[in-house]
């Protein structure tokens, strides 16, 4: 009796269900990362370059920080701006941790068997200092919320004199918080360097030209954004800041 071996054959090799549909979930979580990361990164120029108004003076400083409160008044109640502001920042870093869990998850999920013998690609270099800088950027926003923004491990802490605040903070005597500063701002330009590329990339960027600028560009946004954030405790470090 014969056998139709074509038809077994296709049956064998035809996709799951569902497949499609989660492969399109993937790209749509891919796009929402993309998009949340922009957000994230434009915020943190804005942040950066108010932050450098601390060398114009410890006047001009707390002014651009009382400022910040009254933005949108009187439309707005005074401070509003600001809660606004953190409620969009707080349901993007959720969303795009979470879509980096997923992801993470089905990448997994999808080659359930390890490589016997398996390289150190740069792409799995990439993805440890990802996941990694991850985590320490997420402790790095913690603290700095309960430090600079609540106060509350903020050794001079006094609402209003931002300066004088910052100041204190990064003073010689706390080194290990300059330290700590210097290594969750170090791994902010490893996520970003790459994080901006790969965001490029899954919006549509495919030729090798496109790509190498793409890396340039990143690099450089990344560098200029770890030594705007840095020179701010250094200098207060050396006593540019005081």
């Amino acid at each position: 009796m014969a056998v139709d071996t074509s038809t077994r054959k296709s049956a064998a090799v035809a996709p799951a269900p569902g497949r499609p549909a989660k492969r399109r979930s993937s790209v749509a979580l891919k796009i929402f990362m993309a998009v949340t990361g922009f957000l994230l990164v434009a915020f943190l120029y804005v942040h950066m370059i108010g932050n450098l108004k601390i060398f114009f003076g410890e006047e001009s400083f707390d002014h651009y920080a009382h400022w910040l409160r009254s933005v949108g008044t009187p439309v707005l109640p005074e401070a509003w701006f600001l809660y606004i502001q953190r409620g969009v920042l707080t349901v993007a870093v959720v969303g795009h941790i979470a879509a980096a869990v997923i992801l993470a998850r089905r990448a997994r999920l999808a080659r359930p068997v390890k490589y016997v013998h398996r390289q150190k690609v740069q792409g799995s270099y990439a993805a440890r200092t990802m996941r990694w800088g991850g985590v320490i950027i997420l402790l790095f926003v913690i603290y700095h919320i309960l430090d600079l923004t609540t106060l509350n491990l903020n050794p001079h802490g006094v609402t209003g004199e931002v300066y004088r605040n910052v100041a204190e903070d990064f003073a010689p005597s706390r080194w290990y918080v300059t330290l700590f500063y210097t290594l969750s701002i170090v791994a902010v330009g490893f996520h970003l360097r790459h994080g901006l590329w790969s965001a490029v990339r899954t919006l549509g960027l495919q030729s090798p030209r496109g790509e190498f600028y793409a890396r340039a560009t990143a690099l450089v946004l990344s560098v200029v954004l770890v030594v705007g954030y840095l020179s701010v405790p250094f200098a207060v470090l050396v006593g540019l800041v005081d």
